[in-house]
């Protein structure tokens, strides 16, 4: 076994000397300097025969099999005559003060895309914070500098970071799906970083940006952005309007039903039914909803509107978002419901961002896949607690579209 291993190519300029089986079934393995190789310096990278001193280093290698692999590695430190230098020699195989082989590095770089780090943590045997040391090296190496380009639409939305109202923004290339900037908060101040980072004429150059109706978000773009158009966010109206209105009226008709319990729980248990899209239900489920509806005017009324409403943002122009808008604000005054009358009158300041979607049809729907990603990377952490990683995760998961 010794005769074969000491033809590897894993570990260059060294040769076996022993491999030793351990109490643990590991193999650990004696290396030697290559007697007709000289060492390199780690500053200059010349050849080098001057040894000031010697030390041995434990490291861990790939595995061979099914067995767990050490290294015992002399590591020289060098008298350099080219640069003057007292130097570690350069190991190809071995990061300067690493105690993991570069194939140990790029097997975790593998597998942390992969799984959690716990997991990788249990079938590599390496310490958790080892792992997350080695991939939040590679993240910073790949996402550490802002490079937003020529990006001229912007999608921007918040998620929330921890419990207790504690968010973060995204900010997404519309155009090219890459999560350009993650930062901490919600507010002005939080967000001002990234126009920070996108300079004066970045910021110039953004034509677009779509966000739900976060006015923190709506004054810094109209602050840094003098050519942005604000975009209102589709998605995000009707959640709103499924919240404030639909919710409302669907558990004041029921409050309204107290001496009927069995109409009273079939209004009760429609939640989902009124707020999914018809074409997502099932046949049955799009007959109870038919039937519901039949029965009980003012929530047909606001699923109407609510139908309506989402009209609005795919009107060819401008003036026909107009048109739908007016159409809607009337038939939302009409209608006698106290809900949707505050609604809309409450939606009538951001008409111009709602209409704006007839000239830039962009929304934050895509980002609410990327919102979905993102709890799906937290789930599988088993949460984060460092918050410069998890944001370089994020953008990990989202480099973008090749153009």
């Amino acid at each position: 076994m010794l005769n074969a291993m000491s033809s590897l190519p894993f570990w260059e300029g060294h040769i076996v000397d022993s491999v030793v089986e351990q109490d643990d079934e590991s193999l650990l393995i004696v290396l030697n300097a290559c007697p007709t190789t000289d060492a390199l310096c780690g500053s200059c990278r010349q050849p080098c025969a001057l040894v000031h001193e010697q030390r041995w280093r434990r490291i861990r290698d790939r595995d061979i099999l099914d067995r767990r692999v050490w290294l015992k590695v002399p590591i020289r430190r060098l008298d350099c005559h080219h640069c003057d230098a007292r130097m570690t020699e350069h190991i190809s195989w071995l990061d300067r003060r690493s105690r993991v082989t570069h194939r140990v590095r790029v097997w975790v770089e593998a597998l942390a895309q992969l799984i959690p780090i716990k997991h990788v943590s249990q079938l590599t045997g390496l310490h958790w914070h080892t792992i997350k040391a080695i991939d939040l090296q590679r993240l910073a190496h790949l996402h550490g500098q802002f490079a937003a380009g020529d990006v001229r639409r912007l999608v921007m939305d918040e998620f929330a970071l921890h419990k207790g109202h504690r968010y973060a923004t995204v900010v997404l290339d519309a155009q090219r799906m890459r999560v350009l900037w993650v930062g901490e908060g919600n507010s002005r101040v939080a967000i001002r970083p990234f126009f920070e980072a996108l300079g004066a004429e970045g910021c110039a150059r953004i034509e677009a940006v779509a966000m739900d109706m976060n006015t923190a978000m709506d004054l810094e773009v109209r602050a840094q952005c003098p050519n942005a158009e604000v975009v209102y966010d589709l998605f995000h109206v009707v959640a709103r309007f499924g919240r404030e209105v639909v919710d409302r009226v669907r558990v004041d008709q029921a409050n309204a039903l107290r001496d009927d319990s069995k109409a009273r729980q079939v209004i009760k248990r429609s939640r989902w039914l009124l707020l999914r899209n018809r074409d997502n239900l099932e046949d049955d489920r799009a007959i109870k909803l038919d039937e519901l509806l039949a029965a009980n005017a003012p929530l047909s009324t606001v699923y109407l509107l609510k139908t309506e409403l989402k009209e609005i943002w795919f009107a060819p122009s401008v003036r026909e978002g107009a048109r739908r808008w007016k159409r809607w604000m009337r038939l939302a005054l009409e209608s006698e419901i106290a809900p949707v009358i505050k609604f809309a009158k409450r939606l009538r300041k951001y008409v111009r961002g709602i209409i704006a979607s007839a000239i830039y049809p962009m929304n934050s729907s895509i980002l609410e896949g990327v919102n979905n990603r993102i709890k799906v990377i937290k789930r599988m952490a088993y949460g984060f607690r460092d918050s410069a990683y998890f944001f370089l995760k994020i953008k990990d998961a989202f480099p973008g579209k090749t153009r």
